[in-house]
Protein backbone atom coordinates (compact mmCIF):
# COMPACT_ATOMS: atom_id res chain seq x y z
CA UNK A 1 0.00 0.00 0.00
CA UNK A 2 1.34 3.44 -0.81
CA UNK A 3 2.22 5.95 1.88
CA UNK A 4 -0.70 8.14 0.81
CA UNK A 5 -3.21 5.30 1.16
CA UNK A 6 -1.79 4.37 4.57
CA UNK A 7 -2.12 7.99 5.68
CA UNK A 8 -5.69 8.12 4.38
CA UNK A 9 -6.54 4.84 6.14
CA UNK A 10 -5.09 6.15 9.40
CA UNK A 11 -7.16 9.31 9.05
CA UNK A 12 -10.32 7.27 8.56
CA UNK A 13 -9.54 5.21 11.67
CA UNK A 14 -8.80 8.36 13.68
CA UNK A 15 -11.98 10.11 12.53
CA UNK A 16 -14.10 7.02 13.17
CA UNK A 17 -12.78 6.85 16.74
CA UNK A 18 -13.39 10.58 17.24
CA UNK A 19 -16.95 10.31 15.90
CA UNK A 20 -17.67 7.36 18.21
CA UNK A 21 -16.38 9.28 21.23
CA UNK A 22 -18.49 12.28 20.23
CA UNK A 23 -21.55 10.01 19.96
CA UNK A 24 -21.05 8.82 23.55
CA UNK A 25 -20.38 12.31 24.89
CA UNK A 26 -23.46 13.72 23.12
CA UNK A 27 -25.58 10.87 24.53
CA UNK A 28 -24.36 11.66 28.06
CA UNK A 29 -24.62 15.43 27.67
CA UNK A 30 -28.20 15.21 26.41
CA UNK A 31 -29.12 12.82 29.21
CA UNK A 32 -27.62 15.09 31.84
CA UNK A 33 -29.44 18.09 30.36
CA UNK A 34 -32.78 16.27 30.22
CA UNK A 35 -32.41 15.37 33.90
CA UNK A 36 -31.26 18.87 34.90
CA UNK A 37 -28.05 17.57 36.44
CA UNK A 38 -26.04 20.40 37.90
CA UNK A 39 -22.40 20.76 38.74
CA UNK A 40 -19.45 21.30 36.48
CA UNK A 41 -20.59 20.38 32.98
CA UNK A 42 -17.22 18.97 31.85
CA UNK A 43 -16.46 16.99 35.01
CA UNK A 44 -20.04 15.75 35.31
CA UNK A 45 -20.20 14.66 31.68
CA UNK A 46 -16.86 12.85 31.84
CA UNK A 47 -17.85 11.16 35.10
CA UNK A 48 -21.07 9.81 33.60
CA UNK A 49 -19.46 9.01 30.23
CA UNK A 50 -16.46 7.15 31.70
CA UNK A 51 -17.97 3.63 31.80
CA UNK A 52 -19.28 4.00 28.26
CA UNK A 53 -16.01 5.41 26.94
CA UNK A 54 -14.13 2.50 28.51
CA UNK A 55 -16.68 0.11 26.99
CA UNK A 56 -16.34 1.88 23.64
CA UNK A 57 -12.60 1.15 23.69
CA UNK A 58 -13.40 -2.49 24.49
CA UNK A 59 -15.86 -2.50 21.60
CA UNK A 60 -13.17 -1.22 19.25
CA UNK A 61 -10.88 -4.02 20.39
CA UNK A 62 -13.58 -6.69 20.10
CA UNK A 63 -14.54 -5.51 16.61
CA UNK A 64 -10.94 -4.90 15.55
CA UNK A 65 -12.45 -1.67 14.32
CA UNK A 66 -9.22 -0.30 12.91
CA UNK A 67 -9.47 -2.89 10.11
CA UNK A 68 -12.85 -1.61 8.87
CA UNK A 69 -13.84 1.37 11.01
CA UNK A 70 -16.70 2.63 8.86
CA UNK A 71 -18.50 -0.67 8.24
CA UNK A 72 -21.97 -0.93 9.79
CA UNK A 73 -21.14 -4.47 10.97
CA UNK A 74 -18.17 -3.03 12.86
CA UNK A 75 -20.55 -0.50 14.38
CA UNK A 76 -22.91 -3.26 15.49
CA UNK A 77 -20.15 -5.06 17.40
CA UNK A 78 -18.97 -1.78 18.92
CA UNK A 79 -22.55 -0.93 19.90
CA UNK A 80 -23.29 -4.27 21.59
CA UNK A 81 -20.03 -4.25 23.55
CA UNK A 82 -20.45 -0.57 24.48
CA UNK A 83 -23.95 -1.12 25.86
CA UNK A 84 -23.30 -4.40 27.68
CA UNK A 85 -19.89 -3.51 29.10
CA UNK A 86 -20.92 0.10 29.70
CA UNK A 87 -23.94 -0.91 31.77
CA UNK A 88 -21.93 -3.49 33.71
CA UNK A 89 -19.17 -0.98 34.42
CA UNK A 90 -21.70 1.72 35.31
CA UNK A 91 -23.45 -0.61 37.77
CA UNK A 92 -20.55 -2.46 39.37
CA UNK A 93 -17.43 -0.33 38.94
CA UNK A 94 -18.99 3.14 39.06
CA UNK A 95 -21.89 2.30 41.40
CA UNK A 96 -24.48 4.11 39.27
CA UNK A 97 -28.00 3.14 38.34
CA UNK A 98 -29.02 0.96 35.41
CA UNK A 99 -32.80 1.14 35.45
CA UNK A 100 -34.55 -0.59 32.56
CA UNK A 101 -35.79 2.69 30.96
CA UNK A 102 -32.20 3.98 31.00
CA UNK A 103 -30.93 0.78 29.37
CA UNK A 104 -33.61 1.04 26.67
CA UNK A 105 -32.95 4.72 25.91
CA UNK A 106 -29.17 4.24 25.97
CA UNK A 107 -29.42 1.22 23.69
CA UNK A 108 -31.60 2.98 21.13
CA UNK A 109 -29.60 6.22 21.14
CA UNK A 110 -26.23 4.53 20.83
CA UNK A 111 -27.54 2.14 18.16
CA UNK A 112 -28.76 5.07 16.08
CA UNK A 113 -25.55 7.01 16.52
CA UNK A 114 -22.75 4.41 16.61
CA UNK A 115 -24.21 2.38 13.75
CA UNK A 116 -26.17 5.16 12.03
CA UNK A 117 -23.22 7.32 11.05
CA UNK A 118 -21.59 4.25 9.50
CA UNK A 119 -24.66 3.62 7.31
CA UNK A 120 -24.53 7.25 6.20
CA UNK A 121 -20.80 6.90 5.46
CA UNK A 122 -21.41 3.72 3.45
CA UNK A 123 -24.26 5.35 1.53
CA UNK A 124 -22.18 8.46 0.74
CA UNK A 125 -19.20 6.34 -0.32
CA UNK A 126 -21.39 4.17 -2.56
CA UNK A 127 -22.77 7.29 -4.28
CA UNK A 128 -19.26 8.34 -5.37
Amino acid sequence: MSDTRQLDARKVVMWAAVIDVICIVVFVALGRKSHDEGGNIVVGTLKVAAPFLIALALGWLAARAWTSPTAPTTGMVIWVVTIVAGMLLRRFAFDRGTALPFIIVASIFTLLFLVGWRFVWEWRTAKR
